[in-house]
């Protein structure tokens, strides 16, 4: 009989002992080791515990050595038993990878939110299928008084129409109004309702100015200009077109601040009245007679800068028969600064190229689309012959030869005689002013201008054939000039006369 040790970890591995047992290196075959006995004698083989050990199936027939010496393990997990599970070290730990706490997920994981810009407000328009209102023509007025025109040097599109009364010469040394002939104040039933300091309503708008910002503190003051100009432009439709044209001129230079209103700041240099682009505009009365209704119900409290905006807002109303109807925003302090030179400037001249047109508009805020859709405004008013006589015979240009003419027979008198901008419908706010660009029946070299390019010749076409896209866009550019320049209670103030500054007028 022969004996085999077998080491006694792996018998207990074997048959699952839950751990090992440390043992000597060797055993011999009384009491320290465990016998397995084969008989060779024996018909049946030997019986050896159920493993899976790599182990022949036939014992191995040795000569009976010494007792074999077998190594010592160490007390680690043997990797042939699965039912003892591994042990780790603890910095080898199986859970998934951790990240420091600094690592947070990647921003694509929600995508950013952008803020997108406010579309400008005459980007895009849904054209109206109803047709334009046009409003009645009136029987021309007398002759135009003949005003002393400047040599030939550039001037501003002036539309001159006679006004009920004398206007004063401007000059810098006024100390009294102008002498206007009493209109009916349009507030004399009002009574003066309680006086507020004036605050923004909620929709305050990022130039400071807001819709119904006179709501409390002067709740009739929009009615009270609108009648102002209503009785105005039912006696001479002209003076509406001064109107709006008094607006463009305030807000270009210095911002809407009223300066064009000044007579004097109480220095002796020349105001924006003063200067060459101005003499020949009007409607300085019709805002006088709003201020003193407005200063009778709400004393100091409306801005001639806010009249002077609100005014041409209404103008536009009355002067396209009703169709041409929006909020203008208000708020606006008058300003301390008037200067001639500063008008000479800042106004675009009548022979602007497409090129000073858009660099001059895009000074005040106003883009290129903004530029051709108030340039529309020339469909209404009159202009002196000084304003365009380098377009006509002998000097070359693209204006309709038959206009030419007609317009050279007219401007052939003495003085500088003035002529319908408009020769289709001169008394309307309307779109018809791009069809004559189109026909080259303009008086301007800035008005044909608009033709210099094909981004602003297409402009020009929308704005001809498609209903109430014009009126649309011009709604929303006359808001967008209003807020140039805006002075507020550190920079301006409410003036008392909208001719002079407060600190002359005390």
């Amino acid at each position: 009989m022969a004996k085999l040790a077998v080491p006694i970890t792996l018998l207990l591995a074997l048959l699952g002992s839950p751990e090992p047992v440390e043992l000597d290196s060797t055993y011999e075959s009384s009491s320290q080791s465990t016998e397995l006995t084969c008989l060779s004698s024996q018909p049946n083989p030997p019986i050896y515990p159920p493993s899976s050990s790599p182990s022949s199936s036939t014992p191995p027939t040795n000569p009976p050595p010494s007792p074999l010496s077998l190594p010592a393990y160490p007390p680690s997990p043997s990797p042939l038993s699965p039912s003892i599970p591994p042990t780790y070290p603890p910095n080898t730990s199986p859970s998934p990878t951790t990240y420091p706490s600094s690592t947070s997920p990647t921003p694509s994981a929600n995508p950013p939110a952008y803020t997108s810009p406010s579309p400008s407000p005459a980007s895009s328009y849904a054209p109206s299928t109803s047709p334009i209102p046009i409003p009645p023509s009136h029987p021309p007025s007398a002759s135009p008084p003949i005003y002393p025109s400047p040599s030939p040097s550039p001037s501003i599109p002036s539309p001159s129409y006679p006004t009920p009364s004398p206007s004063p010469s401007p000059s810098s040394s006024i100390s009294s109004p102008p002498n206007y002939p009493p209109s009916p104040s349009p507030s004399s039933s009002i009574s003066s309702p309680p006086r507020y300091p004036p605050s923004p309503s909620p929709s305050t708008a990022p130039s400071g100015l807001s819709v119904g910002y006179y709501r409390y503190s002067c709740p009739d003051a929009e009615s009270i200009v609108r009648a102002a100009v209503k009785n105005a432009t039912d006696g001479n439709r002209g003076t509406g077109a001064g109107l709006i044209r008094l607006f463009f001129h305030d807000c270009f230079v210095e911002g809407c601040d009223a300066s064009v209103l000044l007579n004097t700041t109480g220095s002796t240099r020349p105001t924006e009245r003063a200067s060459v682009p101005n003499l020949s505009l009007r409607g300085f009365e019709v805002i006088d007679a709003a201020k003193a209704a407005l200063e009778a119900a709400c004393p100091g409290v409306v801005s001639c800068a806010d009249i002077v905006a609100f005014a041409g807002r209404d103008a536009t109303f009355f002067l396209s028969g009703n169709a041409v109807d929006f909020d203008m925003p208000a708020g606006r302090y008058d300003g301390h600064v008037s200067l001639d030179s500063a008008a000479i400037a800042n106004l675009p001249p009548p022979f602007a190229s497409l090129k000073e047109l858009k660099d001059m508009f895009a000074a005040k805020g106003l883009d290129t689309e903004d530029m051709v859709t108030l340039s529309g405004a020339h469909t209404v008013g009159r202009s002196q012959c000084s304003s365009f006589s380098d377009r006509l015979p002998p000097n070359a240009s693209d204006m309709n030869a038959t206009l030419a003419a007609s317009l050279t027979s007219q401007c052939n008198g003495t003085g500088d005689p003035t002529v319908p901008q408009d020769f289709v419908t001169p008394s309307g706010l309307d779109s018809q002013y791009y069809r004559n660009v189109l026909n080259h029946e303009v008086l301007f070299g800035s008005d044909a201008a608009l033709l210099a390019s094909d981004q602003t010749a297409g402009m020009v076409r929308d704005n001809a054939f498609k209903p109430g896209l014009w009126e649309d866009k011009f709604k929303a550019a006359m808001v967008k000039m209003g807020r140039a320049g805006v002075k507020n209670s550190t920079d301006g103030e409410i003036r008392k006369k909208c001719w002079m500054i407060n600190q002359v007028s005390s």
